[in-house]
């Protein structure tokens, strides 16, 4: 069915439309489960209570097709966020069995080898950049990805529910357009099988925020410690990332709170706002997030090959320096469990820790290898 949403102009009709969306996709004849893309914002929040609210509009009996809130947990997510999303999903895990609803409440999170200190600090790897930004797939695309694939080999398709906006940013608003075919839901751009439904795309940030604002969730509680967040954080959440085109939005030049690791950006203005706004233990975290980004330049951190033994040079022929040195690596571990210890915050697992030394050995052993080899 072909939609009218930018035809949508006043809060209220837009409103009104993105509920009968929403309610018409449910009582669709198919039966394939919904999957809300949930980063704990205020645009995946205001879709899951859109969702949630519909729902209960509908007998129990009617309310057939499972709905999946999928969250991402990168393991390096801002202190106060990460406790601001866990909170929210145990309070929607916790009223679903009374409200009968049938909602799945699932957080993923990037394999014990792929996590960013396995992969920075065990293998080495430069902290990212814009030019080598190695997080984004393994810690968020990859893991939610997993989840939507597992789900549509169960069921055959699943539909993506996901609270992207038009508004959201010319780079958003490219990508809404590049994707859509007029209508309600579109193909997914590298998930076969998988549905986009974006039920507030024409949504101002205002109006979200207006929604928001007059409506307490129906999981409990209230809004106001997801807009104290935006306050002194002075930026907005980055989104539930699955497919490398939309890659951009994380490591943005704006004012977004994610990773407090961070550097692909120059700045991390939300943590400033959060120090500022009263949580100076976090300075430490900003500080050692500069000092990451800092020593990637220092060539006497990094090795000369790369991890496959070869090297890299650029059109010029400078050498293009691999992965950081045994000593820098020991380096970046040591200082983060003094900073661990100085924040009070946990940072990084045993199980990550343990996981780094078994690399280290065996890259250890790989290098002594090499070095016995005859040289041709």
């Amino acid at each position: 069915m072909a939609t009218l949403l930018n035809e949508v102009e006043d809060l209220g009709s837009k409103l009104e439309f993105a509920r009968a969306e929403l309610l018409a996709e449910y009582r669709a004849a198919h039966d394939f489960p919904w999957i809300i893309g949930f980063s704990g914002g205020k645009d995946s929040t205001l879709v899951a209570q859109l969702v949630f609210e519909m729902l209960l509009d509908l007998p129990p009996s009617a309310r057939t097709r499972p709905v999946h809130i999928v969250a991402n947990d990168t393991l390096v997510e801002a202190p106060l966020i990460a406790r601001h999303l866990d909170a929210m999903l145990e309070r929607m895990r916790s009223v679903v069995p009374a409200l009968r609803l049938p909602v799945t409440v699932v957080k993923t999170s990037p394999k014990i080898d792929q996590t960013f200190w396995v992969n920075l600090i065990g293998r080495g790897y430069p902290s990212p950049s814009r030019s080598f930004r190695w997080c984004t797939d393994r810690m968020k695309i990859q893991p939610t990805s997993h989840y939507i694939r597992s789900t549509i080999d169960e069921t055959g398709q699943a539909i993506l529910l996901l609270g992207v906006r038009r508004q959201e940013s010319a780079t958003r608003a490219m990508s809404v357009n590049r994707y859509s075919n007029g209508e309600r839901l579109n193909p997914h751009n590298s998930l076969a099988g998988c549905l986009v439904f974006r039920p507030i795309v024409e949504f101002s940030t205002d109006e979200v925020w207006q929604v928001l604002l007059q409506r307490r969730p129906p999981w409990g509680g209230s809004h106001r410690q997801l807009v104290t967040l935006y306050r002194n954080a002075a930026g907005g959440e980055c989104p539930l990332v699955l497919d490398k085109d939309d890659a951009p939005s994380c490591g943005t030049s704006s004012s977004r709170f994610g990773c407090w690791t961070c550097t692909v950006i120059v700045k991390d203005h939300s943590m400033e706002g959060f120090i500022g706004t009263g949580n100076e233990h976090l300075e430490p975290l900003m500080d050692f997030r500069d000092w990451l980004a800092e020593i990637r330049q220092d060539a006497e951190m990094r090795m000369a090959r790369r991890r496959t033994g070869a090297r890299s040079h650029l059109a010029d022929g400078s050498l293009i320096p691999g992965p950081f040195t045994f000593e820098a690596r020991r380096m970046i571990l040591d200082r983060l469990i003094k900073v661990q210890a100085e924040v009070g915050e946990p940072l990084i697992s045993e199980s990550e820790i343990q996981q780094i030394h078994s690399i280290w050995a065996d890259d250890a052993t790989r290098l002594a290898r090499a070095a016995e080899e005859p040289k041709v």
